[in-house]
């Protein structure tokens, strides 16, 4: 498995990328920052900045709980079924969620890992979010 450290990671070294013995690629702090920013840019847009930003927030949060499947949130989440797939569709063509087993009836739905790791921006945005916007 290979994962990723940024430039202040032990041993880095810092504007190379350098693959070592240990599969671990070391990025430049930049690069980091870079991603933070594109996904605080479309949480904002997706979870603040449209209509039915509020539902895919719910979304977020369950997900974060426990995997779902689209039935499972319809009923937690006292939404239409149609509705909730509409906003599951949008958040993993985003790529902010995942269905690992496919399009297979009842597979359930999980954050992306990239989500997952940066999970504090969105709790961000979520907290800065007006109660009256988007549902």
């Amino acid at each position: 498995m290979i994962s990723a450290c940024r430039a202040e990671c032990p041993g880095s070294n810092p504007g190379r990328g350098v693959l070592n013995d240990d599969t671990t690629i070391f990025l430049p702090s930049f690069v980091s920052t870079a991603v933070s920013a594109a996904l605080r840019q479309l949480l904002w847009y997706l979870i603040a900045g449209t209509r039915g930003g509020v539902n895919r927030a719910r979304i977020i949060v369950a997900l974060h709980t426990r995997p779902y499947n689209a039935h499972q949130l319809s009923e937690a989440l006292q939404l239409d079924y149609r509705t909730v797939r509409h906003h599951l569709d949008l958040l993993r063509g985003n790529g902010l969620i995942t269905q690992p087993a496919g399009g297979a009836y009842a597979s359930p739905y999980f954050l992306a890992q990239y989500l997952e790791a940066n999970y504090g921006i969105f709790e961000d945005i979520h907290r800065h979010m007006l109660p009256s916007e988007g549902k």
